[in-house]
Order: structure tokens, then sequence, then C-alpha cells
């Protein structure tokens, strides 16, 4: 381990990576650069990437959460899923430079497991290590893979290799998956809890609203196929019956390791979404053709639903320019969405990268005169907005608060719109309400402007108990002293 790792933060991008290929990560660092290519920078501009992968396991029943990392990053991740409604505990191996440099820190984390392992109460243990031990090489792979008869799935998920908290959710799925399919391979596994469907299944790649697996559920009985498992999954027996599905829909594009899972498996992939009345006929189409159903069912899916889409979208139209921004993986489906009920979309930022299966919604996106930014970073949103100006800025926090600071009204993309059905009928009019509300709220948007002009800006920032001792004296000397500054800097490269 390099001297002085421990001490560094989460955001020290390049030498933590460097620590970490010292320490004999190279190959799981080189895996994450070309599942999860990173963008403009080199460290997430979002919450920590690790949020992803601990609420996957956070959700699932009989699954313990064994986080290893600095306690700083710890608690603030255990915060924020509690936040977000987490309702069990997280644990925690701490650690020290001494037991970090001696290879005790492994031990300790070995001890723990052995402690939880309870058949009665767990199926499976998820131990992340975060940035410190990753960069420090702390061999999780070195775990056993069961204790007990409970599953140990081991996985690093740094800063500095995973550039956004979604795509963190694939380390995990992934894991898995793979964990599940070698099950598979070795003998029988035990059946899903509702039992097994009498239809073959799409597996769903993604987390959803919980009535879009529904929508889609009813969608694909005319093809003669069920709704199958949402991957990441609730629980472990859901692994299995994903794994038996017939297709595989990767509605959230960036899950490049579980795609790589269901891949080994033999299973097909279809990307994109069954988003407005495009998106649904040619999503239905091509699912119907990976399974391998004729013309005529795929026209008899599409005839069924395809009409009440186009009246929803009509009844509910959104009429405005917006701009839309966010790391969740799913804002071109929403774009798309917005589109066809009648917005102007010139700009759509995602945190996440391009992919064979976001192709399809690209191209539709820019046929239509769409900018489609993958790797967005937060200037590239917020300079997208402030050109255009529309009259809504969807985005992430800061963007918002940027819109805002301006007179644009905002809307949080994570909380607000992503927390609402996008498939099928009940998608084509999920959006309109709160959408055409927040453009109407422009003139609202303009008295506060006003209101607050200049309040809390400039030499008003802060805390005051009066009027502030602006020194322009100083200011003049402070500037003078930046101008040399800039000559000397300009001099020595010339030089």
């Amino acid at each position: 381990m390099e001297a002085g790792v421990d001490s560094l933060g989460c955001h020290s991008g390049s030498e933590m990576e460097k620590a970490a290929r010292m320490a004999g990560n190279s190959e799981m660092l080189d895996t994450f650069a070309a599942d999860y290519p990173q963008g403009p920078h080199d460290k997430p501009q979002s919450m920590c990437p690790a949020f992803g992968s601990l609420r996957v396991g956070l959700r699932m029943r009989r699954t313990a959460t064994v986080l290893s990392g600095s306690a700083c990053c710890v608690y603030g991740l255990t915060f924020v899923s509690h936040f977000y409604g987490a309702r069990r505990s997280v644990g925690y191996v701490p650690f020290n430079s001494e037991t970090l440099v001696t290879g005790k820190l492994f031990e300790d984390i070995r001890e723990s497991v052995h402690d939880l392992a309870d058949p009665e109460k767990y199926d499976s243990i998820v131990v992340t290590n975060l940035c410190v031990p990753t960069a420090s090489g702390v061999p999780l792979r070195l775990l056993p893979n069961e204790i007990n008869g409970v599953r140990i799935v081991g996985i690093d998920v740094p800063g500095f290799g995973i550039p956004t908290h979604a795509e963190a959710k694939d380390v995990l799925a992934g894991a898995m998956l793979k964990y599940a399919r070698e099950e598979v391979e070795a003998g029988p596994v035990a059946a899903p809890t509702g039992g097994k469907s009498d239809r073959p299944t799409v597996a769903m790649l993604g987390e959803m609203f919980p009535a879009d697996p529904m929508m889609i559920g009813q969608m694909l009985a005319p093809l003669g196929l069920a709704a199958g498992p949402v991957v990441p999954c609730r629980e472990w027996r859901e692994l299995y019956a994903a794994l038996d599905s017939s297709v595989v829909a990767a509605i959230h594009p960036f899950y490049t390791a579980s795609v790589r899972e269901f891949e080994a498996a033999g299973r097909p992939i279809v990307g994109s979404a069954p988003v407005g009345r495009d998106g649904t006929a040619s999503w239905l189409a091509a699912i119907g053709r990976a399974h391998g159903c004729s013309a005529e069912q795929i026209a008899a899916a599409q005839n069924a639903v395809l009409p009440a889409i186009t009246g929803a979208l009509a009844a509910t139209p959104i009429l405005g320019t917006i701009t839309l921004s966010g790391y969740e993986g799913s804002e071109l489906l929403v774009a798309r969405l917005l589109i066809e009920s009648g917005a102007d979309v010139p700009y759509v930022g995602t945190a996440c990268p391009r992919t064979p299966w976001n192709a399809d919604d690209q191209e539709w996106l820019e046929a239509r005169g769409v900018k489609v930014q993958f790797r967005a970073s937060l200037e590239d949103d917020c300079a997208a907005m402030e050109a255009v100006q529309p009259d809504l800025a969807i985005g992430t926090t800061p963007v918002v608060q940027k819109a805002k600071e301006l007179g644009i009204p905002g809307l949080y993309f994570t909380n607000l719109i992503s927390a609402r059905p996008l498939m099928g009928v009940a998608g084509a009019g999920s959006l309109a309400t709160v959408i055409n509300a927040a453009i109407g709220n422009k003139s609202r948007m303009d008295h506060m402007k006003a209101f607050f002009e200049g309040v809390g800006t400039g030499d008003t920032a802060g805390v005051w108990e009066g009027t502030p001792n602006v020194r322009e004296d100083f200011r003049a000397q402070n500037q003078k002293k930046l101008e040399r500054q800039a000559k000397a800097a300009k001099a020595a490269e010339m030089i």
C-alpha cells in the first residue's frame, strides 16, 4: 500500500487509482474502465457511487450489508440510505492505518462475516469496499463463497472507478447474477416464491416505478409473454427467474455487467422501452422478434395499446420548451415522452454513457433536433439551460438551483420525474400535470427573483449585523497583485 493513502479523500482520483493499481487491483479497474467509461471528469459529480450498490442490497429481503471504508464515508452513506427509506442496519468494519497496512482489516472483515452468517436470517451477505480499502488492495475475493449456507458477495465500489451511483447498482446486480448463474449451472435451484410463470417471461433491467412492470405485463400478453423479475431484484430467488427469462429488456441501458451475465446465459437483450407511441411500437416489435413471435402477434400487441396511448398523449399535452438532465439513466426515455406530448426539448444530458441499448433512443431524439449529451457534466447541463432559457429546467439539484436563481421554473428529476410511471398508457399522461403546473409558475418565479435580487450575493453574502464595510482601496490593491502574478505567469510560459 502506498503510504498515506488512508488520508486521501474520494476525490483524489488519480492518486487513489495509482495506489489501487500498485496494490494489485489493475484488472478490476480495467474492467470498470471498459464497463463504465469515464466522462470529462475523473471523479463523480453526483452522490457517492457506493450509494447505488448500497441501496440495491438494502432493498433485498434476507440480505445483510457490510461496508468497509472511512468512517466519514460510512456515516454519509448510512445517513442518505435511511433518508431514502432503508429499514435495516448497515454493518461497518472500522479500520485504522495499522490494520489497513498489516492486513488485519481483511481478517476483521472475515470475522464479522462469519459472525453475521446466520441462515435463519439471511440468504446472502454483501460486503462492499469503499475507496480507501480498494486503493489499499483489501482482497474481498479471498472471502469464502458461502458460510453456513449464506452466500457471500464481495464487491469494490470506488469513487475513482465508478462514475455514477446509477452504475454502481450494476456492480452489485451483476455480481449477484454471476453468483446465481454459477449456482444454476451447478445444479437445481429454488423456484421463485410466487411460483414459475406459465408463459415465457421478459426480465427488466433497471429500477422502475412500481406500476411500470404491471403496464409492461399487460402489453406483453398478446405476444404470449409475461413480465418477469425486475433486476436489481428484491430477493435472491428472483435472480434465478430473471436468468430463466426468454428475453431481457434493458430499460435502463447502463447495466453492462448484468448484460454480460445474461448473455453468458444465452439471453437476447433488447434496448429502449415502451414509452410514448413510437417507443412502444418499436419496443414491442423488437421484443417480439427476439422471442420469435409472428408478425400477426406483434401487430396484435401494438393494436391493443397504441390507440390508447395516442389518445392519452392528445388529452394531456405539454406545451413549452424544456431542458432535461439527470443521472438516473432514464433521461432519454423521459425526453421521448415529453416530445410526443408536445414539448420542445432542445437538450438532453445524462451522466450515464452511450451504450448499444440506448442507441435507438439517441437516434430518435437527434432526428428531431435534440442535442443528446452522454456523460454530461454539471457544467454542460447548466450551460445548456442558460443558453436555451427554457420554460422549465428538469435536472439535478444544482441545475434546478441555478435555474431558479435565474427565475426559470425547475423540477428535480430524481424525486419528481423518476417517481412517476413512464410506460404504456399510464406513462403517456403521467407527466403533464406536474410539468404544466411548474411551467405555470413562471410569474411566481419572476416575482421571487425581483424580491430577492442581490440578497446573499457579492458583498451581502453571509450573515451581517450591519452594512458590510466595503474597502475599495483594498480591492484595488489586490487587483494589482493579481495582475502582476498573471504577467509573471505569462512571462514564464514564454521562457
